[in-house]
């Protein structure tokens, strides 16, 4: 790893580039919002019924890792004190390069439940973002709008609502409304 690929951010805080020996953090973090949920119904994660099967994780994983490695996905790990404490995605939106929607990325954020409010966050968004950067033209992501802390984070990377879906998200019998946000990461073009 080079001395470019890797930040710092408050005390203990360090953001890297994703490596396969990640996926055992990530599946763990992700599998702990299943545990999570019931004590805190609006968590702003979107999840399946059940978690995925272990197959289903390695899947995902094998996809994302091809994504950064065909220059089709950014990945920001954070650590705190030199272990797993997130990771920030940035995604292409389209199939490819060669796609009509290849120009926008989708943002996903995922902090470990006891690593939060350290500014693991905070890090990984602006180094995923920094490397998005003549990558992509807009960066795309949706929040509940019950999480009112996320979206003051996106609004201070300069994010954007753009619009609501109400209802988007049922949780049990609760509904959910999924604020649309965006960030220009280069000025916007007059249509043709």
């Amino acid at each position: 790893m080079n001395a470019a690929s890797r930040a710092t951010g408050p005390a203990g805080v360090s953001v890297r580039e994703l490596r396969w020996s990640d996926f055992d953090p990530i599946r763990e973090t992700y599998w702990l919002l299943y545990d999570e949920r019931p004590q805190q119904p609006d968590l702003g994660i979107t999840l399946f019924g059940t978690p995925p099967s272990l197959a289903d994780e390695v899947e995902w994983f094998s996809q994302l890792y091809r994504k950064v490695l065909a220059g089709n996905a950014v990945v920001a790990v954070g650590e705190l004190d030199g272990t797993y404490a997130g990771h920030c995605t940035v995604a292409r939106v389209g199939p490819g390069p060669s796609s009509e929607a290849a120009h926008v990325g989708e943002l996903g954020i995922l902090v470990h439940r006891d690593r939060r409010g350290r500014g693991v966050g905070r890090a990984m968004m602006a180094h995923a973002l920094a490397q998005s950067a003549g990558k992509f033209e807009l960066v795309r992501l949706s929040v509940f709008s019950s999480n009112v802390r996320a979206r003051k984070l996106y609004e201070e990377f300069g994010f954007e609502e753009v619009g609501t879906l109400p209802r988007a998200i049922r949780r049990g019998e609760v509904y959910f409304d999924e604020v649309l946000m965006v960030k220009r990461l280069v000025p916007p073009l007059a249509n043709r």
